[in-house]
């Protein structure tokens, strides 16, 4: 609900505009989606049960059995990082899943390895907190190989955890299969149940089993609520001052440590009070932290990243003030753009930017950040602690910019005077028409535009800067898909 003076409250006369408009569409070829988009008038919040009391399953295993897989048939999309290499899932990572009108909170986890060291033992303990953390496990067997020393290991955590486990027995691809799995029942863990993730099936009979054993509500599922303290990733290139701005933030403001369970054996989240609040900050100073062989080096520092940014909801990029802005850089603001996260630059080491550098500083960002004069910057030094306050306000300029919505009246009365003082060029005899438009998503912001005609990428930049300017999306990036559809055939 709008306040009185809100001034993004649509008034009568946009109210009057939006109906026009939608009347208008009545003329031209709309699918069913399109209808829902245009009938359902202002975003309205999603009615999602509470995070925080979704039921938790974690998927565990040894590594390349396919629990990678499992998780995308189960999401039904390709979302979990698939690679044929053992061991690429290295962090438990949460999504949200549903099956027959049950939502729960499902958790991929990497491959657990028994005796593992270095890498591997970080994969292994992520894999027995995410049994702690969970409220039923889908532990994944490959039956075309049978049990082997590490799935006893991983049958003796579970019986330890006491959680129910559903025992899939993945690879089995047709009836021949079926014997494999059948020789899993040796495990004690009841039915096994023969599984082709990759082809989907018996899928469906796995998640029924999950669902006949899960709770109503979780036991565990704040470990992985979307609510709470706000969180940032510190981002940035390596030798930036990512460790050293965290370690200033903790060591003078820390808070008592987070206390769920698994967050001492994983200690990447800090809880840090700024100002009069906490804030989650997940360090990403392991970024550089390469895997010995060199293939797939690049493909796991850019995963880290990624992590950070999906459990992220706002980054932070840090620049080296007092060097040229870099390639890797841009590399990374463009990750958090494409992640759709909010963003805020941070140029740090400012105590050592003198006056001239300050001016090729402003010609690199003019140069180089061009696409970008959106995001807030803050200028700090991560070693003294000069002007980290600042970071506060940007970050909550931000957010509150990334979860703006912007009622679809006033929206299509301000694009109808922007495209009536500004019409699109005309191209091979046609002018394509703006003939609708609606916000589709908040964080961040998404636009859906219909139009009678192909809408040129110079004039949808033009929009972008025109929506930014009336309605100031500072430290979000925005989103505008065009929609061209035809007229009926009377």
């Amino acid at each position: 609900m709008n306040h009185p003076n809100d001034p993004t409250a649509p008034t009568g006369d946009e109210g009057a505009v939006e109906t026009a408009l939608r009347a208008g569409l009545a003329d031209f070829e709309l699918s069913e989606e399109d209808l829902a988009l245009v009938e359902g008038g202002d975003l309205a919040e999603r009615a999602e049960s509470a995070p925080a009391t979704r039921p938790v399953v974690a998927v565990v295993g040894r590594p390349n059995v396919g629990k990678s897989t499992l998780v995308n048939r189960i999401l039904g999309r390709r979302e979990a990082v698939v690679e044929d290499v053992p061991g690429v899932t290295r962090d438990r990572v949460a999504y949200d899943a549903e099956w027959s009108g049950r939502e729960f909170t499902l958790v991929d986890t990497g491959g657990w390895e028994v005796d593992a060291s270095g890498i591997h033992l970080r994969v292994a303990e992520q894999a027995e907190v995410a049994v702690e953390l969970a409220d039923a496990v889908l532990f994944v067997v490959d039956a075309t190989v049978g049990a082997t020393d590490t799935d006893e290991a991983v049958v003796r955590l579970l019986r330890r955890s006491g959680k129910p486990v559903v025992l899939v027995a993945n690879k089995v691809d047709d009836q021949k299969g079926e014997a494999d799995a059948a020789a899993l029942w040796s495990l004690g863990l009841g039915q096994p149940w023969p599984v082709s993730a990759l082809h989907g099936r018996g899928s469906g009979d796995v998640l029924d089993a999950v669902l006949d054993v899960l709770p109503e509500e979780s036991a565990v599922g704040s470990a992985y609520a979307r609510g709470g303290p706000r969180r940032v990733a510190l981002l940035g290139r390596p030798n930036v001052g990512k460790s050293s701005l965290l370690n200033k933030l903790a060591g003078e403001e820390r808070v008592v440590v987070d206390d769920v369970a698994g967050t001492t054996r994983d200690p990447v989240d800090e809880m840090i009070q700024l100002g009069d609040k906490v804030w989650r900050f997940v360090d990403t100073a392991g970024i550089r932290r390469r895997v010995h062989h060199t293939r797939g080096a690049d493909f796991y520092a850019s995963l880290r990243t990624q992590t950070a940014l999906e459990k992220a909801e706002v980054a932070v990029v840090l620049v080296d003030a007092s060097a040229s802005i870099a390639e890797q850089d841009i590399r990374v603001i463009q990750q958090v753009i494409d992640a759709g996260r909010a963003l805020v630059l941070a140029y740090n080491k400012w105590d050592e930017v003198d006056e001239e550098r300050q001016y090729f500083l402003e010609r690199e960002i003019e140069r180089d950040l061009v696409q970008i004069t959106w995001a807030p910057r803050v200028n700090i030094s991560a070693l003294t602690g000069r002007h980290l306050q600042k970071l506060v306000p940007a970050l909550e300029t931000s957010l509150e910019s990334w979860e703006q919505r912007i009622p679809t009246a006033k929206l299509n009365a301000f694009l109808g005077e922007v495209v009536a003082a500004n019409p699109h060029p005309v191209r091979g005899g046609k002018q394509p028409r703006i003939l609708f438009a609606t916000q589709a998503d908040t964080r961040p912001p998404r636009f859906v535009v219909f139009a009678s005609g192909f809408i040129e990428h110079g004039y949808r930049r033009f929009i972008e800067r025109r929506l930014r300017e009336q309605f100031d999306f500072t430290g979000t990036p925005i989103e505008i898909s065009v929609r061209v559809r035809e007229k009926r055939r009377r």
